[in-house]
């Protein structure tokens, strides 16, 4: 009795501190052999369940697990074999208690396999959560949580926010050769800041980061960025904790807006850059054109002086030719000076149906004379407009009489005045031969004409009188069809101040 006692309360105990004491884990089985053997019962099967189960639990797959747990089955079935017949039923309870033991195994595994799975697959997402996928940097939300924790424990430090200005251009051409760019430029930022807090991507294509504060680092970071480390423009704000603020929202709110009105700034100088560089290649084009076209009629009138020399300097043969060369020259010379006033006068409220029926006055001899039809038909006749009443019905005049001299036969021009939301559209609608879309893509550049005679400087003209009104000036063609003139511009309350 005494050793069933003893064995028993060792077998115990071994269970209840094997934790504290894991070499006594060698002697369970033993223990548990002896207890069984002078106990004889049965139950005792579940006590080598339990051994099976703590070995289950050290041991990590089931090539390990399964030889220990039929082990310990066959000690089972050995000692209860010892104190029970041999029999038919009892070999199959053997079999059974195998094949229970073998289920024990699995089902453990099995569970246990499942329970790690669940907590990989909470570990990933509560990655996803707070770190971007494709750089493994903080994500926006990790960015913030970082920046809090940062600023909890009150440590000092200078917040980088990043934003690279022609990383979307390389991204639209190719977003794998984006995403690479992004992980390198990760990769970089870890370099370069080894001591940060945290860096973020956040987005698209900015980045943030908190650095430990100390002396010059707003000089080093601005030395170290300015410089052409990371491979791309970078326009980027420092903001610095807690000098600036001490609150989150206050320090993220500040750093934005010093990144936003740097990065406005250089959109500003890049706008006024490529405003520059416009303005400078149409005064080449500009005076490239009026080079050409005074360099012809003076080539003219250069001949028929050489001429003259050799017949006395008697020009009477060429004097109307030469006259009308220098007309022609003065004639571009005063287009060219109008193309170029750099803004309008005498702005004032003005009629629409006031210009237009100035405009029928101008033009309807023209029309009778080539045998054409004006008809004229305005929606609403209160519309007004804030104009230079002179350059609108030059306009005018200019794109009727282009009308006109575009139909070879007799044929309808349609002038029409209509409103569309905030705007007065005046169309005039001839029903000439149309233009293409090649010579319509041209057709308001200065010095560019189809006519025989003209500067190629009128539509230009017009056009430019449009936009300086605040309006525009377009063409819709259909070869064949005849072409239309769309004339835009910004309708005039009356009750405005």
């Amino acid at each position: 009795m005494w050793m069933l006692i003893l064995s028993g309360s060792l077998f115990a105990l071994s269970v209840a501190f094997h934790k504290r004491y894991p070499k006594f884990q060698k002697f369970q089985i033993v223990l548990l052999v002896i207890f069984h053997w002078y106990s004889h019962l049965n139950w005792c099967l579940i006590l080598y369940d339990v051994l099976i189960l703590m070995v289950a639990q050290k041991k990590q797959t089931y090539k390990q697990t399964l030889p220990i747990s039929l082990l310990y089955i066959m000690l089972y079935s050995t000692v209860r074999l010892a104190y029970q017949p041999v029999n038919t039923y009892n070999l199959l309870v053997v079999v059974y208690d195998f094949i229970g033991a073998a289920l024990i195994v699995f089902l453990y595994r099995y569970f246990v396999n499942l329970e790690t799975e669940k907590e990989s697959y909470k570990e990933k997402y509560a990655l996803l959560a707070t770190h971007d996928p494709l750089t493994k940097l903080l994500n926006y939300e990790g960015y913030i949580n970082s920046l809090q924790a940062v600023i909890s424990k009150q440590y000092k430090f200078v917040l980088i926010l990043l934003d690279f200005q022609d990383f979307k251009s390389v991204n639209n051409q190719n977003i794998s050769t984006g995403n690479e760019l992004l992980i390198n430029i990760s990769l970089i930022l870890k370099r370069l800041f080894p001591d940060a807090y945290m860096i973020s991507r956040y987005g698209g294509d900015r980045f943030a980061i908190t650095t430990p504060s100390k002396e010059n680092i707003v000089n080093d970071i601005e030395e170290l960025l300015n410089s052409d480390i990371l491979g791309f423009q970078v326009t980027y704000s420092i903001t610095q904790f807690p000098q600036e603020s001490t609150l989150k929202e206050e320090i993220v709110s500040i750093a934005e807006e010093k990144l936003f009105q740097l990065k406005r700034i250089k959109w500003l100088k890049r706008e006024e850059d490529l405003f520059r560089s416009e303005k400078m290649r149409a005064v080449g084009e500009l005076a490239a054109g009026m080079a050409h076209e005074i360099r012809n009629p003076l080539t003219t009138i250069k001949g028929f002086m050489q001429f003259s020399k050799q017949k006395g300097y008697n020009i009477g043969p060429w004097y109307d030719i030469i006259m009308s060369e220098i007309t022609r020259m003065n004639e571009l010379t005063a287009e060219f000076l109008q193309f170029s006033k750099p803004n309008i006068s005498n702005m004032k409220p003005e009629s629409v149906t006031a210009c237009l029926g100035r405009l029928l006055f101008l033009t309807e001899s023209d029309a009778v004379f080539r045998g054409h039809k004006l008809i004229l038909k305005v929606s609403d006749e209160s519309l007004y407009v804030y104009i230079d009443r002179d350059k609108m019905v030059q306009v005018l005049v200019n794109l009727v009489r282009n009308g006109l001299e575009a139909m070879n036969e007799p044929g309808t021009l349609s002038i029409r005045a209509n409103r569309e939301d905030e705007y007065v559209v005046i169309e005039i609608e001839d029903t000439g031969q149309g233009i293409s879309l090649l010579e319509q893509a041209k057709i308001f550049q200065p010095f560019y004409t189809t006519k025989e005679e003209g500067t190629g400087l009128g539509l230009s003209i017009c056009q430019k009188i449009a936009q300086d009104h605040g309006g525009s000036l377009n063409i819709e063609s259909v070869l064949g069809q005849g072409s239309v003139f769309r004339f835009k511009l910004p309708v005039y309350h009356l009750n405005n101040k």
